[in-house]
């Protein structure tokens, strides 16, 4: 049997963070209107919680020792403003635009993992962001359609996720799995409940099964964020999740009747060219 390249292996393990982000992304569109943003967060992080402290209780506490706090709660205020982003951008733009707009997080990733983290900025790359870039411009179209706050918020998420993911590839080479949810939970869900205090409201009965499942989705995306990261390349890793954009239209075009527009297709495609020729790099496989 033919060894399985690190590539493959972080490959399977984003399809776990696709499919979370999935099923969170119709959480938070069914949520939209019940509670607050900010309440969505606090919730989420407080499920994160509670399930991460039962994990620590039983496979050791010891893991939550850490060189790199400073890391920790910087990535994880920046983290917090991109799903907050996301969250509002899920509530008044459709499932395609928002995960589209999303696409941006690997071309920003590419170029913050290069800057940052000091991996290789190859030609493909080069040309991956470029296409990145152009595709956004057709969605967004400034200057030729209203922009609207939805959109906007879009493009924060991606950008925002593509700095809390680069943080994650150089935390992932130090602390384990577990130690990165805790530190993620343990800062947002602080900062989460204090603004939620300013319209609080308790969600409906049929708003909890909503809630714990953001919250289990949100752990389970990350922790297959975070194992794919040990094994990869940021830039290569965040590209693995380009499926998702068929897949939330689907279920936007069933669930919600959103309808998907020529230049959403037309830029998404320009910006799912970008991701392949990332994919296609021969740096991101050793090559």
């Amino acid at each position: 049997m033919r060894p399985r390249t690190p590539v493959l292996v972080a490959g399977l393990w984003m399809m776990g963070t696709m499919m979370s982000f999935i099923i969170m992304t119709v959480g938070g569109r069914e949520l939209a209107g019940q509670v607050t943003t900010f309440q969505i967060l606090f919730w989420r992080s407080l499920v994160g919680f509670v399930i991460i402290a039962a994990l620590l209780t039983h496979f050791g506490w010891h893991q939550v020792r850490s060189a790199e706090i400073r890391v920790h709660g910087i990535r994880n205020v920046v983290h917090l403003g991109a799903q907050f982003c996301w969250f509002y951008s899920i509530a008044h733009i459709t499932l395609a635009e928002v995960i589209a707009l999303e696409f941006t997080t690997p071309i920003w990733t590419a170029l913050l993992a290069t800057l940052f983290l000091k991996e290789s900025l190859s030609g493909w790359r080069v040309a991956a962001i470029g296409l990145g870039f152009l595709g956004v411009l057709v969605i967004v179209r400034p200057g030729f359609a209203e922009v609207e706050m939805g959109t906007v918020a879009g493009l924060g998420a991606g950008f925002g996720y593509a700095v809390a993911l680069t943080s994650v590839r150089f935390l992932a080479l130090r602390d384990s799995p577990l130690c990165i949810l805790f530190y993620m939970m343990a800062v947002q869900l602080p900062l989460a409940f204090l603004p939620a205090l300013e319209d609080w409201r308790w969600p409906a009965a049929g708003d909890w099964p909503w809630l714990v499942l953001v919250g289990l989705t949100g752990l389970t995306a990350h922790y297959c964020t975070a194992r794919a990261m040990r094994l990869a390349e940021a830039a290569a890793v965040t590209n693995m999740g380009f499926l998702r954009l068929p897949l939330i239209a689907l279920v936007g075009y069933i669930a919600y009747g959103e309808a998907l527009e020529v230049w959403l297709v037309a830029g998404a495609l320009l910006i799912c060219a970008g991701i392949y020729l990332n994919v296609r790099d021969p740096k991101a496989h050793g090559t």
